[in-house]
């Protein structure tokens, strides 16, 4: 089932939280809105579940104005963050219950419908749950009953608002596997909203990032990570070094050091974006084999090597850099708290420095306004 957001316009009060939005949802396709609190995946996700209705704009199912659709005819199923499991009925009844409750000339036999819990709980591996109560499960469980009893109506989408986010690291990794596995054997097409970065890039064949209720960018996890069109997609998606460069004659310089550029930018200020594990450390007199050098040198502030990751946080011209290196080369390098050695560049990416200062200050407003009405809300509490 295909999926077509056309500008789509939500506000409350004076705050949009979707500003002209445009997406399309392929079939069977699995996709993933990620971004900030606050940046309005959830506002969308639930639009599209028809709980909330848009301003302007609209949103076509298989070409059909989702207005205009009946709830049988959209076929969405809707797993909410905190589960919403009834906690008087068993794992078998909540599973059972959207069958249970169709229109009579639409439900199935008692039979039917045990025969078909017995299958979505074999799916999610709870089989030996089936007589527990939520309260008897753990937090993964719930997580997994949810997702049956969403699918117990037979949805052609299936929607998620933070499927893992009250879930601890290991069992979030063993639930997305399972979710990716529930959606290529259903054949669904599935949109989830997350915030977690490596979430969105290991599950879903496309990304939307969203910042400020617009899309950044949509691509493949791949083509997001390498190729990121603006400075918030770069800085969102994982850890990021700056460094402060010029753009003269179409070049980028950084002192005397020349960085290569992806797209034409205007001479000015600008900054280099670059991700930890492109920021090469050689000792000091070393030659550099690759990269772009920087002049002078730096120090080791930090070492944290833990399985098969090497951090270090190195001090150079007055700013931290953190760098991303195997225990191996950490071993090589004899680096220690302390060290002094050199710095390359590798895959920087500049931008013009006012679209990167426009982006901080958009952060920094969206940062103290919920602390304003947090102070009114405490005041009025004081005031009753």
């Amino acid at each position: 089932m295909e999926i077509d957001v056309k500008n789509l316009t939500k506000c409350y009060q004076r705050l949009t939280v979707l500003d002209r939005v445009n997406l399309q949802i392929r079939d069977k396709e699995f996709i993933g809105l990620l971004g900030p609190s606050g940046s309005g995946k959830t506002t969308l996700l639930r639009i599209l579940a028809g709980l909330e209705i848009a301003d302007a704009g609209a949103v076509e199912i298989d070409g059909r104005d989702s207005r205009t659709l009946s709830l049988d005819e959209r076929r969405i199923g809707f797993v909410f963050q905190h589960y919403a499991l009834f906690n008087h009925m068993t794992v078998f009844q909540n599973v059972a219950f959207g069958l249970q409750v169709k229109p009579r000339h639409a439900r199935k036999s008692p039979a039917a419908i045990a025969k078909r819990v017995r299958e979505l709980l074999a799916l999610v591996q709870l089989q030996a749950f089936a007589d527990r109560f939520p309260v008897q499960l753990s937090g993964g469980q719930r997580q997994r009953v949810a997702l049956a009893r969403t699918l117990a109506i037979d949805p052609k989408v299936l929607l998620l608002d933070e499927p893992f986010g009250a879930l601890d690291a290991k069992v979030r990794i063993e639930l997305r596997r399972s979710l990716r596995d529930i959606h290529d054997t259903a054949g669904l097409t599935t949109v989830f909203v997350t915030h977690d970065q490596e979430e969105a890039l290991d599950l879903a064949d496309r990304v939307a990032i969203m910042n400020r209720g617009i899309i950044e960018q949509v691509g493949s996890p791949t083509e997001i990570y390498d190729a990121p069109k603006s400075p918030f997609v770069f800085d969102f998606l994982g850890h990021t070094n700056s460094f402060d460069c010029v753009v003269r004659g179409g070049k980028a310089y950084l002192g005397e050091s020349q960085l290569a550029l992806d797209e034409t930018i205007r001479d000015g200020p600008a900054v280099a974006f670059v991700r930890p594990h492109d920021i090469i450390v050689s000792p000091t007199g070393a030659a550099v084999a690759t990269g772009v050098r920087l002049p002078g040198t730096a120090r080791v502030r930090f070492i944290s090597a833990l399985g098969q990751r090497a951090i270090s946080e190195l001090l150079y011209d007055k700013r931290l850099i953190e760098v991303e290196m195997t225990p191996q080369t950490l071993q090589e390098l004899r680096l220690q708290v302390g060290s002094k050695c050199v710095i390359s560049l590798r895959n920087p990416r500049v931008y013009p420095r006012q679209q990167v200062e426009e982006q901080t200050r958009v952060a920094e407003r969206a940062a103290v306004r919920p602390r304003k009405r947090r102070r009114f809300r405490d005041r009025l509490s004081t005031l009753r």
